[in-house]
């Protein structure tokens, strides 16, 4: 296996090995699951690449090889390694400074838990927000993201469903 690194063929074999073995099915899927990370790590993918290009490749040939689309290939794979590594290092900075979809600490509850815990829908909420029979305020984070959130009265009636 020239063109695999040492420890992707190693996690190649051992899933081969597996294989023969009638391993167990979360054993075979942590193997296949090392393979996939050893393979996405491998130098190999670069290498073929830069070949691949030199050899007259264009891009959209590698994007089709690699199942990727032109942009994601070239996002990958261009430009030379402190390129590539540079590219690599903002997109984890960028997911580690990303916030979470959904912030779980905000005041009040949001549309859809005030409808459930009412027993009424969500278009139900907005009617009684916009009579003043329910009190709703817009929080803003500081990342711009706002959410409608509702504040029931504590002797609201969450027996009735009314619309």
């Amino acid at each position: 296996m020239g063109f695999l690194s040492e420890g992707t063929a190693a996690a190649l074999a051992r899933l081969v090995a597996l294989d023969d073995a009638d391993a167990p099915p979360l054993e075979r899927l942590r193997g296949i699951r090392s393979l996939v990370a050893a393979l996405e790590a491998d130098p190999a993918a670069l290498a073929a690449v830069r070949e691949a290009l030199a050899s007259g490749a264009t891009w959209e040939d590698v994007a089709d090889a690699a199942g990727l689309s032109p942009s994601a290939a070239k996002y990958r794979w261009a430009g030379d390694d402190d390129a590539i590594a540079d590219r690599q290092e903002a997109s984890r900075r960028r997911k580690r400074h990303r916030p979470s979809s959904k912030p779980a600490d905000l005041p009040g509850l949001s549309v859809a838990e005030a409808a459930k815990q009412l027993g009424v829908t969500p278009q139900a909420i907005y009617q009684r927000v916009s009579r003043g029979q329910l009190e709703a305020r817009t929080v803003e984070l500081p990342d711009g993201r706002s959410y409608k959130r509702v504040f029931p009265a504590p002797d609201e009636d969450t027996t009735r469903p009314e619309g």
